[in-house]
């Protein structure tokens, strides 16, 4: 599954490198929403990117992939921010208040800009470019070697530390609920040319995903004072960053795939 900032980065940077139509692009974005718009934040980013402003008639995600091609985008940076890790965001300001409500953005490290998609009507989705608040720190390169053993890693030691609290048993149609959640889960084309190893670990990434979901739903006779459900987030945090993690690294390293192919030779 992934999520709609995945989704546009590994699409954007394939039409950028010529590996995709503009058309593929918004065709691969209908599976979050039937319709999407594009707005700028403010006056300055609304100039730069030649994008409405927010309040303003929206554009189309057409008018986005211009303007990227037009600025010179090598590609953009998937951030899956939480409270307390809002790596690669620059900072704090708008841009990071968006992409924690979101809980996703796409990050635009070149132009000093980023993108956060948000529902805002069924099956309408508003994609909102803000200004980063600063260079922030040079991006965090993960490999998806290193990705794929962090999961396997927390899935290890978080299964360990919830048997020990009790609510990690197995239950009656325990399999066929992680079944449903994979299937009910929307299924994102990708462009041709998609490394085969990131499409193995973002597959990792949502079954693992799948199963964290269910982890942390409450079960009868389970973990259920306040402190017992505190030492159950606790367990299950460093799956849920091993899982983003995981989820951005398969997709920068998409990026970098798409971005090598449109360098002169």
């Amino acid at each position: 599954m992934c999520c709609p900032s995945a989704t546009f980065a590994v699409w954007s940077s394939a039409w950028l490198s010529g590996a995709a139509a503009s058309d593929d692009v918004l065709d691969a974005l209908d599976v979050w929403g039937e319709a999407h718009e594009v707005v700028a934040s403010g006056d300055a980013t609304a100039t730069l990117f030649d994008l409405p402003v927010t309040g303003a008639v929206p554009a189309s995600p057409a008018r986005l992939l211009a303007a990227l091609r037009a600025l010179g985008a090598a590609g953009g940076r998937l951030a899956l921010p939480v409270a307390g890790d809002v790596r690669g965001l620059g900072g704090g300001g708008p841009l990071t208040e968006a992409a924690l409500r979101a809980g996703e953005a796409l990050l635009l490290p070149d132009l000093r800009a980023g993108v956060v998609p948000q529902p805002i009507a069924e099956g309408l989705v508003r994609w909102t470019v803000f200004a980063t608040a600063g260079p922030g720190p040079a991006p965090e390169y993960v490999s998806l070697g290193e990705a794929e053993h962090g999961l396997t890693n927390a899935v290890r030691d978080s299964a360990g530390a919830l048997a020990e609290l009790d609510v990690a048993r197995d239950r009656p149609g325990v399999r066929g609920e992680l079944s449903a959640a994979l299937r009910s889960s929307p299924a994102p084309t990708w462009p041709p040319g998609m490394p085969g190893r990131a499409l193995r670990v973002l597959q990792r990434a949502e079954e693992v995903g799948a199963i964290l979901h269910l982890a942390r739903a409450d079960e009868p006779g389970g973990a259920m004072s306040a402190s017992a459900a505190t030492r159950r987030a606790d367990a299950l945090r460093p799956l849920d960053n091993a899982v983003r993690r995981a989820r951005c690294a398969a997709v920068d390293e998409a990026v970098r795939v798409f971005a090598r192919t449109s360098e002169p030779s």
